[in-house]
């Protein structure tokens, strides 16, 4: 189930669109208001997820988007068992600042 939510004044869905590799958020007509990309690879471990890029449209930011669509992309890590690497200075400030994400970065 995709998850939907409300940010002080916009409704949007996160949706993976794998072939852009990345998570958006998406309002009920479709648009993009955000995104969280991410870039999957195999290690002799398991895999890996690194996040390099998170937007949010600039007359939009600060009302969670981003901060959703990084609880997404972190819960869903967690399901596929992978670790992560947090490339982008909001990723790596939300699991800074969430310590239930902490265990999975990559050592």
């Amino acid at each position: 189930m995709t998850p939907t939510a409300r940010a002080s004044h916009i409704e949007f869905e996160v949706v993976d669109n794998p072939d852009e590799s990345r998570y958006e958020a998406r309002t009920p007509d479709g648009e993009v208001v955000g995104a969280c990309d991410y870039r999957r690879s195999a290690t002799p471990e398991g895999s890996r997820i690194v996040y390099p890029h998170t937007f949010v449209l600039p007359e939009l930011e600060g009302q969670g988007i981003a901060a959703t669509l990084a609880h997404h992309a972190l819960d869903e890590a967690r399901d596929q068992g992978a670790q992560v690497v947090p490339a982008c200075w909001f990723m790596e400030g939300y699991i800074e600042r969430h310590p239930e994400y902490q265990d999975l970065v990559e050592r």
